[in-house]
């Protein structure tokens, strides 16, 4: 096997990401016009996406790692919405885009439409998580987009299998396809249900950072495998382990938080940058099997599905967001009035992604009785332009969209003294089990170790307070601030003087090892109250 293609698209595709940072192009947009831009440069090897490769091994843990940064609580306020795009807006992106590409596209069946239509109907959850990100949308508008991502998958899914079963002659049922989506989607749900309560346990119960980690990396394939081998939906299963263990990540070991952030960050990165760079670089082999066609006729109908995709979500979203209140007085009376603003928004920040073309490469060859499936290349061609066209054309003008949208921007004041005010709660309750304990003889300490614990006790608790307070003339920042960057200079210093200890053979490395450590996690500690 040779691995250096695989090493040039991961690391070629990590370089690109990180120069994007310095950059006001979100990422993926930079690595997918990358992508397209190298796919025909001499000496480039040819890059096939595996959809053997991308489902099973890829969007589990993309999948994970959003489904655990995601808020449980807001997940389930805005279920409503969420589930009316999730599951409402593909299924009718699925009717729509088919249509349309049934009565364009000359000789093309409505089945093999409907495959299309189902390829092209989900948002990707990487995509719509960076942009979001990046361009900082209003915090519902966020959540509904993630959650719609994170579920919209299983039902694009299980839609391409019931349309593919009947364009290749399987005699697929409307009461079919109906259990077909009902047991994929319990299926998925109740494996997710059961194996996140003990696979939370293995997480609170495993001494060891190591095998905790080790045990993280291989959450999302078992949730997947396990759903897919009882013919449920893996996605959803992974999803629902996901947010489960994202809610209880409080439970679990402090130094298994710490390792396991800084890794998911790291894998998240690398297969997320090489998912892009792979869209791109698709490019030649889409449009190897368009000789058939001629160009005009194939832009004409990549043009066609890319505004019914686009306009199937405005037709969808609206009605969606306001019909709703129209009907129930409940949801008037739970829910704030949407704006005018957030249903523009919400339709337009709907990127495709690589679970789209993923899906559009398994189509099968040939159909029953070994006939070619019916236009089998065009529907990668246009499954290929419409996730190029919605990334490259929403993706850059979705920044400009929601400034001129002019939602109300984050109080940073409001969220400080928040945070404050939470600090000094969880400040008082600690300080009363400090002298609960002090005060039985098993925890007795020398006076100035017990000051110690009550002076770090007070400084986390005025903290927050001193970031709404004066800042230093100088240098602009807060007594807090200051606090912060003289420990790390006093941290580098400890560390230097290791260092040399090591070097003058006055410590061997092993001890030098658990002195950087206590210092790294300290050095961490002060980084993430700063980032923070």
């Amino acid at each position: 096997m040779d691995v250096m293609p695989l090493l040039l698209l991961v690391a070629g595709s990590a370089g690109i990401a990180g120069a994007a940072r310095r950059t006001p192009v979100p990422a993926p947009l930079l690595l997918v016009a990358v992508g397209l831009a190298v796919s025909y440069v001499p000496g480039v090897p040819h890059y096939t996406l595996d959809p053997e490769v991308v489902l099973p091994l890829v969007l589990p843990p993309l999948l994970y790692k959003e489904g655990t940064e995601s808020s449980y609580l807001d997940l389930r306020a805005q279920m409503r919405p969420v589930g009316l795009l999730s599951i409402g807006y593909v299924l009718f992106a699925t009717f729509a885009v088919g249509w349309v590409a049934y009565l364009v596209v000359p000789g093309l069946p409505l089945p093999a439409a409907l495959v299309l239509g189902a390829v092209v109907a989900p948002t990707d959850a990487v995509a719509a998580a960076a942009i979001a990100r990046r361009v900082g949308l209003p915090s519902r508008i966020t959540t509904i987009l993630q959650g719609e991502s994170l579920l919209n998958d299983a039902t694009a899914i299980t839609a391409y299998k019931v349309a593919l079963a009947a364009a290749v002659g399987a005699g697929a049922t409307w009461g079919g396809g109906v259990g077909e989506f009902l047991r994929a989607a319990v299926g998925g749900v109740v494996v997710g249900l059961v194996l996140m309560v003990p696979i939370h346990w293995l997480r609170t119960h495993l001494k060891e950072a190591l095998l905790q980690n080790t045990l993280s990396l291989l959450i999302p394939f078992v949730a997947y495998g396990v759903a897919e081998q009882f013919h449920g939906s893996g996605v959803l299963a992974v999803v629902v382990v996901a947010v489960y263990l994202g809610h209880r990540a409080w439970e679990v070991d402090f130094a298994t938080r710490l390792q396991e952030d800084a890794v998911w960050r790291m894998v998240a990165f690398l297969l997320e940058s090489a998912v892009f760079a792979l869209i791109g670089l698709q490019l030649p082999t889409v449009l190897k099997g368009l000789a058939a066609y001629h160009g005009a006729d194939a832009a004409w109908y990549a043009i066609a599905v890319f505004f019914v995709v686009v306009a199937a979500r405005f037709v969808w979203v609206y009605p969606a967001a306001f019909l709703p209140r129209m009907v129930s007085r409940r949801i008037r009376e739970r829910e704030d009035n949407p704006t005018w603003r957030a249903p523009i928004v919400t339709s337009w920040a709907a990127m495709r992604g690589v679970v789209s073309l993923a899906i559009a490469f398994s189509i099968p060859l040939t159909v029953h009785g070994g006939a070619p499936f019916p236009q089998r290349n065009l529907i990668l061609f246009l499954t290929f332009t419409t996730v190029i066209g919605t990334l490259v054309v929403q993706g850059l003008t979705l920044a400009p969209l929601i400034r001129l949208m002019r939602f109300p921007g984050r109080d940073p004041q409001a969220e400080t003294l928040a945070e404050a005010n939470a600090q000094a709660q969880a400040s008082r309750a600690a300080e009363s089990r400090l002298d609960d304990l002090l005060a039985d003889d098993r925890n007795a300490l020398p006076p100035p170790l017990a000051d110690r614990l009550r002076a770090v006790l007070e400084h986390r608790r005025n903290a927050v307070w001193e970031r709404l307070g004066q800042t230093n003339p100088v240098t602009g920042e807060s007594v807090d601030d200051t606090y912060r960057r003289l420990s790390r200079e006093m941290i580098g210093a400890e560390r230097e003087v290791f260092v040399k200890l090591r070097d003058h053979r006055y410590i061997d490395d092993e001890m030098l090892r658990v002195l950087l450590r206590r210092l790294d996690l300290e050095e961490a500690a002060a980084y993430r109250e700063e980032a923070g």
